[in-house]
């Protein structure tokens, strides 16, 4: 199963929110610190954070929100000064792991934060950030600090490191998320691209991959400038000029490496010579002793990543449990023709926007997951055998704080069993997600869905009812054998989707504003339904 990490997406549009935010946040004749706090999910942490000498009272709505998140950075800079305190006593290596995920972790969070701050401002003098932007934000900083927690559990060290994320920060990053979330229009975003990309860089991921267009190129026979992708990634970054984009060919071959493109190398670009000749291969597990967060063969933090041609893989196969190929956090990011190989747990997605299409994603269990904004279109979902006793399912989204504008869209996809596991198929069950946060959110929308996938949908959580009633889970227009919805799971959070409005809601152009950055990428999707 995967770890308890928390995923969330909010669809403002259509979806009630929560009584208290349908009510008016207190106006200016009413600002003690105190009946301001009263109305957000953590009113304590707000009043003790508030409250302090020099605070002054909220100017309004939007004032409030500035001083939470503020409040909230301030906390994650005294947890960033902590967790780097405890280097010095980290005496085992499961000690170790856990600081390795929890510095990096963290270390994001405060970027996180001073990027919502600096997106407020300029929302405010009315430049291209927006508060949408400022939401994505937040979510990804309270999903950093879950993922810390929940490696630190999975290693059995959390009395090690529980003091460092114990400090109100979450709580004071949810109250963020309810008062922008608040403030949010729910229309679809419009303007201009994102200054990511560039005009000359538009169609790059249709094209085939000539090397006369990459910066630079690794070979493993020695005929390009590297034999490491990582190596390449590294020497790139660091000659690069101003913000242009890298984009380096890696010609065909397996490159068994570990690669890691962290939150200031942005705007990477990797085209292969295809999916089934251009191969990353990892076997890290959390069995060999890494966490969910660590063993994966590519972890992607830096925005704008982009890659075509490529097969990401994790060849620590299904005896060695948690093995990730991809682990991704990397806003406005596209993977186009690209392959994702595992078991259980095969591909992160454990932050920001991000779409895949014409991808092949293989596995058994939660092999999806994570708490991004994502859409995959027209990509093929191949589940694979399990060991003898298992089930599989395909999605775990961990959306931990319901105003998280996150979730998991599978759309126009296909659902298939591989010919090793079509044989076998009636011995197991498959199922097409599971709760694994309180208010996790997956939908599948006019997907193929295959014989292999059992009538009742969904899995509960390890025999419980937990998050039933709090979920939402979608069907959408889905067709093939398994499409029909009569003997589906009689949960609360279950929704037969027949609005086309609400259905909308989990497209490219509203869960990920996609009509903003897709285009110039060059990258072929759908808009809507």
């Amino acid at each position: 199963m995967a770890l308890n990490l928390a995923l969330i997406f909010i669809i403002p549009i259509s979806f009630s929110l929560p009584s208290f935010l349908t009510q008016a946040l207190p106006n200016q004749a009413s600002n003690g610190i105190d009946r301001w706090c009263s109305k957000t999910p953590h009113p304590e942490p707000c009043k003790i954070s508030l409250g302090r000498p020099r605070r002054h009272a909220p100017r309004g709505e939007a004032d409030f929100r500035t001083m939470m998140v503020e409040a909230a950075l301030e906390r994650a800079l005294h947890a960033e000064i902590h967790v780097n305190e405890l280097r010095r006593r980290c005496s085992s290596k499961r000690k170790l792991a856990a600081w390795l995920d929890c510095s990096g972790l963290i270390s994001n969070t405060v970027f996180q934060l001073n990027n919502t701050l600096q997106g407020l401002k300029a929302t405010a003098a009315n430049v291209n950030w927006t508060d949408a932007d400022c939401q994505t934000w937040l979510s990804t900083a309270l999903t950093n600090l879950d993922t810390c927690r929940a490696g630190s559990h999975q290693l059995n060290v959390s009395n090690f490191i529980s003091p460092v994320v114990s400090n109100n920060v979450s709580e004071l990053i949810s109250n963020g998320l309810a008062i922008n979330g608040a403030l949010l229009d729910g229309q679809e975003t419009e303007g201009e691209f994102p200054s990511w990309v560039s005009a000359g860089e538009r169609k790059l991921l249709e094209s085939p991959p000539l090397s006369s267009q990459a910066n630079f190129i690794v070979a493993q026979d020695g005929s390009g400038h590297f034999r490491s992708i990582q190596a390449a990634i590294n020497l790139a970054v660091s000659r690069r000029r101003r913000d242009e984009r890298i984009t380096i060919h890696v010609k065909r071959g397996v490159y068994r490496e570990y690669i890691q493109i962290n939150k200031n190398m942005n705007k990477i670009t990797l085209v292969g010579d295809g999916m089934r000749h251009t191969i990353i291969s990892g076997k890290r597990s959390v069995a060999s002793g890494y966490t969910i967060y660590s063993c994966a063969t590519v972890g992607i933090d830096g925005a704008g990543f982009m890659a075509r041609g490529i097969t990401f893989r994790n060849r620590a196969g299904p005896q060695n449990g948690q093995a990730v190929a991809v682990r991704s956090a990397s806003d406005f990011s596209v993977f186009y023709a690209c392959g994702f190989e595992g078991y259980q747990d095969t591909l992160f997605v454990l932050a920001q926007r991000q779409f895949f299409k014409m991808c092949y994603i293989y596995g058994t269990i939660d092999f999806i997951f994570g708490n991004a904004a994502v859409v995959f279109q027209n990509c093929i979902i191949y589940v694979r055998k399990p060991l003898w006793g298992q089930a599989n399912v395909i999605a775990a989204q961990g959306r931990i704080d319901p105003y998280q504008n996150t979730g998991i869209s599978i759309q126009g996809s296909r659902v298939v069993a591989t010919p090793g596991f079509a044989r076998v198929v009636r011995s197991y069950n498959t199922y097409l997600g599971r709760p694994w946060q309180r208010y996790s959110r997956t939908v599948f929308l006019q997907s193929y869905l295959g014989s292999l996938v059992n009538p009742a949908g969904w899995l509960a959580w390890e025999n419980t009812d937990f998050a039933q009633d709090t979920l939402y889970f979608g069907e959408y227009k889905n067709f093939g054998p398994a499409s029909s919805t009569t003997r589906r799971v009689n949960w609360k959070g279950h929704h037969v989707i027949t609005s086309a409005g609400t259905a909308s809601q989990f497209t490219v152009a509203n869960l990920i504003a996609g009509n903003t950055w897709l285009p110039a990428t060059g990258v072929p999707f759908t808009a809507g339904l």
